[in-house]
């Protein structure tokens, strides 16, 4: 049987999407298959926030090599990438001196970043409220996007730039096959595709492919709740903007901050950490301003049990803490919604080769804006090893 593509990729997601870059960076022929009108998971109901410096380990680096593609693809194409920075600001003695020591970290590994006192935060976040900032850990070379674009306007990209690219929309992968040499692939309507190597990248979507392997994988499903506010264009906060309890979550704090796990808990905090909330901002193009996030779990056997509904409660707490935090009516919300991603108690990613050419690469987490574009780098050269 002639083998049609040299990559076959179900799911066009960062990760999906990536891939297939990558291999077309190398001249491959890359088929990649998205089941819905355009991608609608977690890639495009996100903050748009490419931060390395939560990161660890190689995901630091993947997160390093991410920015360096998006600022190479946006040079040619606007994508909707934007260099304004990551800040992040602490609200109390403990959050100073988990900052202090992150600075520490990264000034010995040469990964550029500067502390700002109170006054110096509001003179950069005139939006930031006087009684929360008391110091701040600034990344100057870190990006924003919007993520309702990017994803698209890099399929645009991919398709003008790349003529060994077919994207297929529409089209789900309901059936896949080991060949004496390669693989097959069925879909919903009916036809077959051949192709050397076959990625599946597929979100939290466990029913279609390989539900036994996804049922026994360990992996949860996380729903996070996130509103934007209505355009306004005059609030000055800028960027990627994380709080306090972003200080207390990320991973690069409690693997790097010496004293991480000695920090004392604010009583007004204990009821934000029981959701999962920490307060981040993201400003869009519009002026409009997206706050979140919060964390509720299920099992990959249970993710219906989660809900299409938005808590109001979640909202209401989330609301409150960002007022705490900013000088603007937090509360003249335009929209709300549920995101969903799978991610591993024990793993930053789910790699399963079914066979010697079909490969599930997926439940990267929340480190998909900023780690995906450089895992997928490393899983493309380990596929396609030359």
């Amino acid at each position: 049987m002639h083998i049609k593509f040299d990559l076959i990729v179900v799911g066009s997601g960062i990760l999906g999407t990536f891939h297939a870059y990558h291999a077309l960076q190398k001249g491959l022929k890359v088929l990649l298959f998205e089941k819905d009108n355009y991608p609608v998971g977690a890639t495009v109901r996100n903050f748009g926030q490419a931060v390395p410096s939560g990161m660890v380990d190689q995901w630091f680096q993947y997160g390093v090599r991410g920015l360096e593609v998006y600022r190479s693809i946006q040079n040619e194409f606007d994508i909707s990438v934007r260099n304004n920075g990551s800040v992040y600001i602490a609200s109390d003695r403990d959050e100073q001196k988990l900052i202090h020591e992150l600075k520490a970290h990264y000034d010995t590994i040469g990964y550029p970043c500067d502390l700002l006192a109170g006054n110096q935060v509001l003179e950069k976040y005139p939006a930031i409220q006087p009684s929360y900032a008391k110091e701040a850990l600034f990344f100057p070379q870190e990006v924003s996007l919007e993520p309702d674009r990017m994803i698209h306007r890099v399929h645009a990209y991919m398709q003008h730039h790349f003529a060994n690219l077919t994207l297929q929309y529409n089209t789900p992968v309901i059936g896949v096959e080991q060949l004496n040499e390669g693989v097959s692939v069925k879909v919903s309507n009916g036809k077959s595709y051949t192709g050397t190597k076959l990625v599946i990248c597929n979100g939290n979507e466990f029913k279609l492919l390989f539900p036994d392997i996804f049922s026994a994988s360990g992996q949860l499903v996380s729903k996070l709740q996130m509103l934007r506010t209505v355009p306004m264009p005059e609030v000055g906060l800028e960027g990627n903007v994380l709080t306090g309890l972003t200080i207390r979550r990320y991973e690069s704090f409690e693997k790097y901050c010496p004293s991480f796990h000695q920090v004392d808990t604010p009583d007004h905090y204990q009821e934000l950490q029981k959701w999962g909330i920490h307060i981040l901002f993201k400003k869009a193009v519009d002026g409009s301003l997206i706050i979140g996030d919060s964390h509720e779990y299920a099992h990959a056997d249970q993710v219906d049990d989660l809900g299409f509904q938005i808590n109001a409660y979640i909202n209401h707490l989330m609301l409150n803490e960002a007022q705490r935090i900013v000088n603007f009516d937090v509360r003249k919300i335009n929209s709300s919604w549920a995101g969903y991603y799978p991610q591993h108690p024990e793993k930053n990613i789910v790699e399963i080769d079914v066979t010697e050419n079909i490969h599930i690469r997926t439940c990267i987490g929340g480190k998909g804006m900023t780690a995906g574009i450089g895992y997928t780098e490393a899983s493309i050269q380990q596929l396609f090893k030359q």
